[in-house]
């Protein structure tokens, strides 16, 4: 799962992380592999922007499933950094850490500019940055002048994330896994899906091919209830695409039906990759998915308001994939 930590319309930043942690123990029970949370900043609408201390917090709080980053803008950050405080957690939670990296700033202009402090990234850069990383985590060699302690000698996996080819392609050559953002960005799905299995190079890391899809997950008892509850997401997407975010809101009866053809086309678009539905339409969507895709794993991002629902939506999701 990935958890973009929502706060909600009548809501709080720390009821948000508690119910993060809650969601990730009940995730725990149900069997999920691993739980991410994703960097975000300047949005009053999510809560997870310090991520590696939530990682922290999310780890501490449950005992086997993997919790990790999905991803750190490594732009944001020196990777020396990230070394450290994945490092940390690594030592903290062994076996247990994911480090998911991005390229993008996670946020807008005047935000990226007060993260980077004016610094101007290249298309260079990104490849470089993940290049130390990689051996900033990995056994310190003799002589090495540079040691991320903690961080050297823990080789916390790392993935690359992408809504683009770019990072398809760099995660091919350099045989690490990979996690296109199909949650927001189904467009280019398929073809960075080619670009990445076609020219996968094995690595010490990884001698096939990996890959996790993301998919936005609205699941109910009926299809009638599943859309309604869908409604929360849809104005979260609107509001994504006109500009103006707000916290996620409640659930609105025939939401779609105050749209325009335009507005629905789009935010349609945007969830391409969508599971919305009753049990019955929940199993045949992820069957078409895998069946389509071959992905190794879903990524389920999963936004319903109320937490109670947002728990049971999971619970309909393991039934159905089971």
């Amino acid at each position: 799962m990935l958890d973009l930590v929502a706060v909600r319309e009548d809501g709080t930043v720390a009821q948000a992380l508690a119910l993060a942690l809650r969601t990730a123990q009940h995730a725990e029970k149900l069997g999920f592999t691993r739980y991410w949370l994703a960097e975000h900043h300047n949005m009053p609408s999510i809560a997870s922007s310090a991520t590696a201390v939530l990682v922290g917090h999310i780890a501490g709080g449950t005992h086997r499933i993997r919790v990790g980053s999905g991803g750190v803008m490594l732009p944001n950050h020196a990777p020396l950094v990230v070394a450290e405080a994945f490092g940390t957690l690594a030592e903290l939670y062994p076996n247990r850490i994911d480090l998911g990296l991005g390229r993008a700033p996670g946020t807008d202009a005047h935000t990226m500019r007060a993260l980077r402090r004016n610094q101007v990234e290249t298309e260079q850069d990104f490849p470089r940055e993940v290049a130390e990383l990689q051996d900033l985590l990995a056994d310190a060699r003799p002589g090495q002048r540079l040691v991320a302690n903690p961080g050297a000698g823990t080789h916390v996996p790392i993935w690359l994330l992408g809504s683009s080819l770019f990072s398809a392609r760099l995660a091919a050559e350099r045989g690490l896994p990979y996690a296109f953002a199909s949650h927001f960005a189904p467009q280019m799905l398929m073809q960075a899906i080619d670009v990445y299995r076609n020219n996968f190079c094995p690595s010490a890391t990884l001698a096939n091919p990996y890959l996790a899809i993301g998919v936005p997950l609205v699941a109910a008892p009926t299809d009638e209830e599943a859309q309604f509850l869908a409604s929360s997401v849809y104005q979260r997407v609107l509001g994504i695409l006109t500009g103006e975010r707000k916290k996620l809101q409640a659930p609105v009866k025939d939401f779609a039906l105050r749209l325009t053809d335009r507005e629905r086309s789009a935010i349609a678009e945007f969830l391409g990759m969508a599971v919305i539905g009753g049990p019955e339409t929940v199993s045949a969507s992820f069957a078409k998915l895998q069946e389509m895709t071959g992905a190794d794993e879903f990524i389920l991002v999963c936004d319903v308001y109320e937490p109670e629902l947002r728990l049971r939506s999971l619970d309909i999701a393991h039934k159905a994939w089971a």
